[in-house]
């Protein structure tokens, strides 16, 4: 749809192109400053455990995103990612950094059709992907299944290659990115049957924020975390695990596969507790629409070894950072 705004842009442009030429505008568009993003902020997309889908959406899956000195970082990409963003009106064309914390389909579903969902809507300018290993068989794989419509686009509707914008890297345990403004790191938790399974660390300039990842109670996170200013940290509600189990028929896997792989509600607290953070975010719930749970639940059954700032997230709660 056409504006006045719109227009005066177009003409603007128009007659810079007939004064400089297209070389020199593609430079000097190329020179503009990117579009402001807002306030350094998080944003907790999605808050489901799990890769279950229920009426409404809501919760959904792993996805969380931080602007900080508008650049945007996304950390997992559970199915719907791409509609959180655009429900927090966050520009997908501006994505910079996706991070995937481990290969449960719960936080990397959507990783390939986040990064083509931005191209779709203008994105012109690189993304870096980082996961454990796999991570580049992962998008290898997606670049496969869709070859036919991501050349069919380009040619169809002048869009750059996809596949060209796109930088995987594969990561351990230790530093993982080093930019003059930002800083992370990746420690080894503890989510068996998976052993490339992090959590990550983003150190910025005055403000430090971790994620633990999907994790059992591991003390050596404490430490990880120490004195930061944000951590977000899975959770499990022990009592409320049998109504999750009754509604799958590997009840008895299931069971023992949550209770070796997530971290109950008391030691989420005695994690916190012992980093001494300064807000505890609660997130990635295990179950997460089970009946009768409500935000105070939750918290009061992390207040019996926390006593520290605490939030108990939902789908597109904003924090300012």
């Amino acid at each position: 749809m056409f504006t006045r705004r719109n227009l005066l842009v177009l003409g603007a442009g128009a007659g810079v192109a007939g004064l400089a030429g297209p070389g020199r505008l593609r430079s000097a568009l190329a020179q503009q400053p990117a579009p402001s993003l807002g306030a350094n902020r998080l944003v907790t997309l999605g808050t489901r455990g799990g890769p279950s889908i229920r009426t409404g959406f809501t919760p959904s899956p792993s996805a969380n995103l931080i602007v900080f000195d508008n650049v945007a970082y996304v950390i997992d990409t559970g199915y719907g990612t791409s509609f959180k963003l655009v429900e927090a009106k966050f520009s997908l064309p501006q994505l910079r950094y996706i991070f995937i914390t481990h290969h449960h389909s719960d936080h990397n579903a959507e990783l390939g059709l986040l990064a083509y969902n931005a191209w779709a809507m203008g994105l012109r300018t690189p993304i870096d992907a980082y996961g454990p290993a796999g991570m580049k068989r992962l998008v290898q794989g997606f670049w496969d299944a869709y070859q036919f419509d991501i050349e069919t686009r380009m040619e169809d509707e002048g869009r750059p290659d996809l596949r060209k914008l796109v930088n995987v890297h594969e990561y351990t345990e230790g530093q993982l990115l080093t930019t003059p403004d930002l800083k992370v790191t990746a420690l080894r938790n503890l989510h068996p049957p998976i052993t490339d399974s992090f959590a990550l660390k983003f150190e910025f300039p005055g403000k430090t924020i971790v994620f633990s990842g999907d994790t059992a109670y591991f003390p050596p996170l404490a430490a990880f975390a120490k004195g930061a200013d944000v951590l977000v940290h899975e959770v499990m509600y022990a009592p409320a695990l049998e109504e999750l189990v009754r509604r799958v028929p590997n009840a008895a896997t299931l069971m023992a596969h949550l209770k070796a792989s997530h971290t109950l509600t008391d030691e989420v607290g005695r994690l916190a507790t012992a980093a001494g953070v300064k807000t505890l975010v609660l997130n990635h719930f295990v179950p997460a629409d089970a009946t009768g749970m409500t935000e105070e639940k939750w918290a009061a059954a992390v207040r019996t070894t926390y006593q520290g700032d605490l939030v108990v997230a939902k789908d597109l709660m904003e924090m300012r950072l």
